[in-house]
């Protein structure tokens, strides 16, 4: 029997049980409400974040703000704001009819759907980490927008990646996804050297090898970032299989659901998952 391959869509029921829209603790209403609110949060930081530097020229004006695109750390955070606005509105459309757009979407979108979600419980770790303890100098902010933006960017990313490792039904990521990790922050790396010669500044100083002293520490510092980003994969792994038995198995809270859709007799011959039911014992998703 050959192998199978790790990279192709899988043909079977996508998502059997709504792993992706539902919770073991929250309902589908209170789900959505909790991902709505954290998307509108990230949102209106993003845009008060903009609007206040780009009329204070003491943080740089408008020209911080289009640097700011070049950073990891502010592009970790568009990518949680727009994870949670997505996740928000598959979670309303759950709630509502009981069937998920991302259900009707094609394999390939539901698919770097699941990627997102591992990118999004992944990168803000990474980013908390790198800030607080090889950016941040040790020196509180004196200006206190600059805290709260900080805060919120660097400190509140991490809780709200946390709240989706913990609170829905989610599966533990794939292992193939750690190679598209990896070429995410390999294509990162390759922007931040476009920007140092386009724009003539690192986005971080512990690329700039006459900082550092030395092309090997840079290097040393990469490859730390790239382990680091694996060793976290590996432990929200862990931890959201811990939670899973622990919620499922040992505290036999199978999840909460929305009402099933009205299915016809074709459907439930063809074993649609809305025929065949919606309980936590249907097999795990199936890419």
């Amino acid at each position: 029997m050959a192998p199978k391959n790790p990279f192709k869509f899988g043909t079977d029921l996508w998502d059997p049980s709504n792993r992706f829209e539902t919770s073991w603790l929250l309902s589908p209403w209170a789900l959505f409400a909790c991902r709505a609110l954290i998307a509108l949060y990230a949102w209106v930081v993003r845009f008060f974040i903009i609007g206040w530097t780009c009329s204070h020229d003491s943080l740089g004006g408008c020209e911080t703000v289009r640097q700011s695109f070049s950073y990891f750390t502010y592009l970790t955070f568009w990518g949680l704001q727009f994870y949670f606005l997505v996740a928000s509105i598959h979670s309303f459309t759950y709630a509502r009819t009981g069937r998920p757009l991302l259900d009707s979407l094609p394999r390939p979108l539901q698919a770097l759907y699941s990627l997102f979600y591992t990118s999004i419980v992944t990168y803000p770790f990474l980013v908390t980490i790198v800030f607080w303890v090889v950016l941040y100098d040790g020196t509180w902010f004196p200006v206190e927008f600059t805290a709260w933006s900080n805060v919120s960017q660097h400190g509140l990313n991490s809780l709200f990646a946390l709240f989706e490792v913990i609170v829905p039904r989610t599966n533990p990521p794939l292992w193939v996804h750690i190679p598209f990790l990896i070429l995410i922050l390999a294509l990162y790396l390759a922007l931040a050297y476009i920007t140092y010669a386009a724009q003539g500044f690192y986005v971080y100083s512990f690329l700039d090898y006459h900082h550092v002293k030395g092309r090997g520490i840079v290097a040393a510092y990469i490859m730390g970032i790239l382990v680091g980003s694996v060793i976290i994969f590996c432990l929200v792994w862990c931890v959201i299989w811990f939670r899973r038995w622990l919620t499922e198995t040992k505290l036999h809270k199978e999840g909460k659901f929305a009402g099933q859709p009205v299915v016809d007799t074709e459907m439930a011959a063809l074993q649609n998952k809305y025929a065949v039911g919606q309980s936590s014992e249907t097999p795990d998703r199936v890419y």
